[in-house]
């Protein structure tokens, strides 16, 4: 018999039909408290990295855009307002806890005629082919099982011309900075997890998973297998974040 597959959950090995119930159950604990917890960890800059992320995604009034794992809806509520009211923005998570949150947020700040929820596996998306003019995903494409396959996802829903953006954890360049990177995500961070959100463990699995992402070349080049053109990446503070697009020719 062959051996069963196996896949990283941080830098654990578990068989491949077990990573999205144990990412699943990593956001379910997480969810109540992840915004507060992404403030603490980037010290507040996530948000700017996100504003830019928005900014630089060419997406514009009307729109149909597909945001990916996008959890408490940050990058949601700041696509809705770039599509405007004949536009709409689908935010999309595997996780029902994530996506909760997320609603109950764009709703309590009047966000809500022009954004749709859709529980979805970004690796089996329940959309048509090139339904979207955009499709993004930030900070979750590391906790994908099959990234090679969500990649193909995503260039499928898109129409001709359609673009891809991923926002994401990346390879800190500058030496010292990486030093200081390091300290701060496997001490201080698994900290904040137990002390704020009293769950340690799934705070080191956050950090682990970010050193497993693919660096900034090598999801390039996924990118271009899984069919996109024109695939260029931006490296923010320094390559702790990468900001990748792709276009559907």
């Amino acid at each position: 018999m062959s051996a069963e597959k196996t896949t990283h959950f941080g830098y654990k090995e578990v068989a491949v039909k077990e990573k999205a119930t144990l990412v699943r159950e990593v956001f379910d604990s997480v969810a109540d408290n992840y915004d507060l917890m992404n403030d603490l960890m980037s010290l507040g800059v996530h948000r700017l990295w996100k504003r830019d992320f928005a900014a630089s995604s060419g997406i514009g009034l009307g729109d149909q855009v597909l945001d990916l794992a996008g959890g408490t809806g940050d990058i949601a509520a700041l696509l809705s307002r770039k599509v405007g009211a004949r536009g709409r923005v689908v935010l999309s998570d595997i996780n029902e806890a994530m996506l909760n949150v997320g609603r109950q947020r764009l709703e309590d700040r009047g966000i809500a005629n022009n954004v749709r929820y859709a529980i979805a596996n970004a690796e089996h998306l329940p959309f048509a082919d090139g339904e979207f003019n955009a499709v993004t995903i930030a900070f979750g494409l590391r906790n994908v099982t099959d990234k090679e396959a969500a990649l193909r996802e995503m260039f499928r829903v898109l129409r001709p011309g359609g673009r891809a953006m991923i926002l994401e954890f990346s390879q800190v360049r500058p030496e010292p900075l990486k030093a200081i990177y390091d300290a701060w995500s496997f001490g201080a961070l698994p900290v904040l997890g137990k002390i704020i959100a009293n769950d340690e463990e799934s705070y080191r699995y956050l950090a682990e998973s970010i050193r497993k992402h693919p660096p900034q070349e090598e999801l390039a080049q996924m990118m271009r297998d899984a069919g996109f053109d024109q695939v260029r990446f931006r490296n923010l503070t320094g390559g702790i974040v990468a900001i990748h697009s792709g276009v559907h020719s």
